[in-house]
C-alpha cells in the first residue's frame, strides 16, 4: 500500500491496480481493503479500470486525526481523486454508499459518476426508533470501551445470527474489527444521522449520473430506499440485482459496474 496525506494531515492508506479510467472504492462499516469479497471485486474492475480502494480513516493502515468530522471523509475522498489525476468515477457500498453520495452532493465535487449499493437509509417510522436506540446504545458501550460488545451490537443490527458471532469473536480478523470499533460512530452517527432517513435534500444536488441498486434478496426496506434515492437525484436510474444480498456477489456486481461506468 501507499499513502497520501489529506487535508488535515491524516494518512490515507491506498492500493492501485490496473489500467484505464480512474475508479474509486468506497467500503462500508468495519471494512478494509482485504475483508471479505472486495479483492476479488477490484481484480475483475481492474480489467479495465484504474481502481483504487482505500482504508478509510481510523480503519486499517490509515490514520486517525481527532475529533471527527463527516468533512474530513469529504477531503481524504478528494485528495485521493487529486491523486487520481482530478476526476474519477466512485463506487460506495452500505454506509460507504451514503458516503460517497453526500461527497458528490459537496460543490465543486469531482466524482464523474456515481454507483451506490444498498445505502441502509431507511424511512419507516419503527426502524427509525429502532436506529435511535441501537445509536444510543452503541455510543454507551464505545464510551465505556466495550469495542468488542460494540461490534456484537453492530452484526445484530445486520441480521447475523448469534452462532455465527460467537465463532467470528474468536476468528483471526476479529482483532482488527475490535480497532475498528469506534468508527462505527463515524458510519452510524455522523454519515447516516440520528434517525437514518434517507437525505432527501442532500441527494437532489447530486448531479452527475448515479447507478443506484439493490439486492433481489435482501432486506425489503433496502429496494424502497434505493427507488426512493433513484427518483430524487435528478440523472439517477435503478438496477435490481436480482438473488443478492447485501453481501453482493463481485461476479454479479461487476460487469453491471462496468457497463455503467464505460456507458
Amino acid at each position: 500500500m501507499v499513502t497520501i496525506t489529506s487535508r488535515d494531515g491524516t494518512r490515507i492508506a491506498y492500493e492501485k491496480h490496473g489500467s484505464g479510467p480512474a475508479l474509486i472504492i468506497v467500503s462500508g462499516a468495519l471494512t478494509i481493503h482485504t475483508f471479505a469479497s472486495t479483492p476479488h471485486l477490484v481484480e475483475l474492475l481492474a480489467e479495465h479500470f484504474t481502481v483504487y480502494h482505500y482504508d478509510r480513516r481510523g480503519k486499517g493502515e490509515s490514520g486517525d486525526t481527532l475529533p471527527y468530522a463527516v468533512e474530513r471523509e469529504f477531503e481524504d475522498l478528494a485528495t485521493l481523486i487529486d491523486a487520481a489525476g482530478g476526476g474519477a468515477y466512485v463506487y460506495g457500498h452500505s454506509s460507504g454508499g451514503a458516503l460517497a453520495l453526500q461527497a458528490a452532493a459537496q460543490p465543486g465535487s469531482t466524482i464523474k459518476k456515481l454507483a451506490l449499493y444498498e445505502v441502509p437509509y431507511n424511512d419507516d417510522p419503527q426502524a427509525k426508533a429502532a436506529w435511535k436506540e441501537y445509536i444510543s446504545k452503541i455510543t454507551r458501550l464505545l464510551a465505556d470501551g466495550k469495542t468488542g460488545d460494540a461490534v456484537v451490537l453492530f452484526l445484530q443490527l445486520m441480521g447475523i445470527p448469534a452462532g455465527q458471532i460467537a465463532g467470528m469473536r474468536h476468528a483471526p480478523f476479529w482483532p482488527a474489527m475490535e480497532a475498528m470499533a469506534p468508527t462505527l460512530a463515524y458510519d452510524h452517527t455522523a454519515i447516516l444521522g440520528p434517525e437514518a432517513a434517507v437525505p432527501c435534500d442532500i441527494a437532489a444536488h447530486v448531479t452527475v449520473p448515479v447507478l443506484v441498486m439493490s439486492g433481489g434478496a435482501s432486506f425489503p426496506f433496502m429496494k424502497a430506499t434505493a427507488e426512493t434515492l433513484s427518483t430524487i437525484m435528478p440523472h439517477a436510474r435503478f438496477r435490481m440485482l436480482e438473488g443478492q444480498t447485501h453481501d453482493v456477489s463481485p461476479e454479479v456486481l461487476a460487469p453491471v459496474l462496468v457497463d455503467f461506468f464505460r456507458d
